[in-house]
């Protein structure tokens, strides 16, 4: 099972341009880091810049329109990610539990839809999904 843990920093949403963390937090992110990656648990990660760097893309009346960052409604914003492989929805909490999180950031988990998670009839509309990531992981390396 794959899920991702999406790591949200309270405060971050009004974060300046170039907001980087300190050296020793990332230090100790990195060995937290390099544990997933022991476990043969991590398959991707990830940080983020600050929303203020960012832009959405909404479709009002089927038409796209852009806003640039900081997004002032936003209450949550992604830090950063990790993209792991476990056994169980609570193997991954444990991962998430394990995490040097800061006071004030909160870790959210969500399972990945599988291919076969879906019915039949929507397989049958996206049969060529599953070529599609594993071209896109083949580009990758």
């Amino acid at each position: 099972m794959r899920f991702m843990m999406l790591m949200i920093p309270k405060g971050y949403e009004s974060a300046e341009p170039g907001t980087l963390p300190p050296a020793d937090r990332v230090a100790v992110m990195m060995k937290y880091n390099e544990s997933l990656q022991k476990a043969g648990v991590l398959l991707a990660l990830d940080g983020l810049h600050p929303p203020s760097m960012g832009a959405r893309v909404s479709f009002e009346g089927g038409r796209p329109h852009v806003t640039d960052g900081p997004f002032s409604e936003a209450k949550e914003v992604l830090g950063g990610y990790w993209m792991i492989q476990v056994k169980s929805r609570e193997e991954a909490i444990a991962w998430a539990s394990r995490c040097p999180g800061a006071e004030n950031e909160v870790i959210e988990i969500r399972q990945v839809m599988e291919f076969d998670d879906f019915p039949a009839d929507v397989q049958g509309a996206a049969c060529d999904f599953e070529k599609l990531q594993q071209s896109t992981q083949a580009n990758r390396n």
